[in-house]
Order: C-alpha cells, then sequence, then structure tokens
C-alpha cells in the first residue's frame, strides 16, 4: 500500500471519511446527475439544490450546491438523506474518489478490503 494512502478502515466508526474531504462533491459541474432516481424521490432534494435542466445537482462552478464545508477539511452534504442515486454509489477509496482526491491534492483512500 502506497505511503501515501489513508486506509478507510481507520477511521472511526461514526464517521466516514467523506466527513472531511468533499472532493467527489467539488469535481465536476456536470456531477452530480440524476441516474434511476424517479419523480417522487427527486421531489425529495429541495428545489434550490437542482438545476435548471431538472438533470442533477446545481453546482456553484464545479462545486454541488449542496456542500457546504471546505474540501479536504471539513464538509458536510446539506441533502444527503435524499441525496441522489450516483452520490450513495460512490464509495472512499473507489476509482472515482481517488480521481477527485488527486483534483483537489488530498491523499488517496485505501478501499476498505473485506474480512
Amino acid at each position: 500500500m502506497a505511503d501515501d494512502a489513508i486506509n478507510a478502515t481507520d477511521a472511526s466508526a461514526d464517521q466516514s471519511p467523506c466527513q472531511s474531504c468533499g472532493a467527489c462533491c467539488s469535481y465536476s459541474a456536470n456531477w452530480p446527475r440524476f441516474t434511476v432516481e424517479d419523480d417522487a424521490q427527486l421531489d425529495l432534494i429541495p428545489p434550490q439544490f437542482v438545476n435548471a435542466r431538472q438533470s442533477g445537482m446545481r453546482c456553484d462552478g464545479d462545486r454541488c450546491s449542496a456542500l457546504s464545508g471546505k474540501v479536504g477539511e471539513a464538509t458536510r452534504c446539506e441533502v444527503y438523506a435524499v441525496r441522489p442515486e450516483v452520490c450513495r454509489t460512490c464509495l472512499p477509496g473507489d476509482a472515482e474518489c481517488a480521481m477527485a482526491r488527486r483534483r483537489h491534492g488530498l491523499p488517496l483512500i485505501a478501499s476498505a478490503q473485506p474480512d
């Protein structure tokens, strides 16, 4: 394992490494996009966080408008309970996580390995 990787299992059980990151939510103005959500699920997301085309989350530059805090230090999703499916499938240490963390100059997170 590379010295610059952080082991995802080192984080306490009640705090995800994502809460001190936010890189994936501040990576592209075209992400997160809505994919498999139905109208009922999308209606749960407050309208101020949905883009004008209603195709994804509204972004301020490359940053999702639902992200609060400072990337790489402490962040949180303002719509976490009703976040889009694409956000639910992004996992600490996966390829998308690594790409976003590299862009922000953050160390990589090692994927948790099953026992």
